[in-house]
């Protein structure tokens, strides 16, 4: 399926799930077309309000559709949000959300990024994980996920939360925002086998967030899901839900081992992997 054809599918099955009286809320073409144009200027753009579960994955489609137009970017998988209990609570959710990644979010580690980088630029510690093959849509455990990926990348997610009042976003607004997706500064692939042994230090791995502070906080493998690999799982069953599958080669950012924090410029970060092989680290700088 080509990122165009995929960005379409989004479309017309968000489109279609929502019915008559709850479709009303999903944003108009106009708004819709407005956000983008605001993300794509990184000036905050008017809150999506009102918004119900099938509103929001409406107006993520839209979104979509009108980002792809605008950037003729591709499609190469998706971000698992909200998928910590503490970035649940802050914005008022009770279950994960999904959002759409493109190649151009995509930057190597070590990158230098310029602080004001979106509309509401932030920074977290993160993880993505890359699609074998298509048995992962059948996955129940993160034991099955391990056999149907292989690798996995340490991540500093740079999300932008691009409306004019963050704080009054909750699971529905997030979802029409796409997540917040902008960009990843990603690590040194860790190859993944069939067989293997990595699913224990996925769970109890410590991630450290530092600074030229010091260390600006931590987080733990379980903080995701219990497990980081559950939020693959999670995304599988959404998608299909939808209509949807994950296909060979797709990116899966499984969300945030940390807290939100606001970069700043002169800033370099450093997320470490304590626990995984070579306890990987992953690093940006800000302007």
């Amino acid at each position: 399926m080509t990122s165009l054809s995929r960005a379409l599918a989004l479309c017309f099955v968000s489109t279609v799930a929502v019915s008559g009286a709850a479709r009303a809320a999903c944003l108009s073409d106009i708004e819709a077309a407005a956000l983008v144009a605001n993300y794509l200027a990184k000036t905050p753009a008017a809150n999506p309000e009102g918004l119900s579960e099938p509103d929001g994955e409406c107006s993520r489609a839209k979104v979509n559709k009108f980002l792809q137009q605008q950037t003729g970017d591709k499609v190469i998988g998706y971000k698992a949000g909200l998928t910590n209990p503490a970035v649940q609570k802050r914005f008022n959710a009770s279950a994960p959300v999904y959002g759409v990644l493109y190649a151009q979010m995509m930057l190597p580690d070590g990158a230098t990024v310029d602080a004001k980088f979106g509309a509401r630029p932030l920074f977290e510690a993160d993880m993505l994980v890359r699609v074998r093959d298509a048995g992962i849509n059948q996955a129940k455990t993160p034991a099955d996920v391990l056999k149907h990926i292989d690798q996995v990348i340490p991540a500093i997610e740079l999300p932008d939360l691009v409306v004019a009042a963050p704080p009054k976003l909750n699971g529905a607004a997030i979802t029409a925002i796409n997540v917040g997706a902008r960009f990843f500064v990603t690590g040194a692939p860790i190859p993944v086998t069939p067989n293997s042994q990595i699913a224990e230090a996925l769970r109890t791995m410590t991630v450290v967030v530092s600074g030229p502070e010091g260390e600006l906080d931590r987080g733990k493998g379980s903080d995701v899901l219990e497990h980081p690999l559950n939020a693959v799982v999670w995304l599988a069953q959404d998608l299909q839900r939808q209509g949807l599958k994950l296909q060979k080669g797709d990116l899966v950012s499984v969300g945030s081992f940390s807290k939100l924090m606001p970069p700043k410029a002169g800033q370099k970060i450093e997320v470490q992997y304590q626990g995984l092989p070579g306890d990987p680290k992953v690093r940006v700088g800000f302007k």
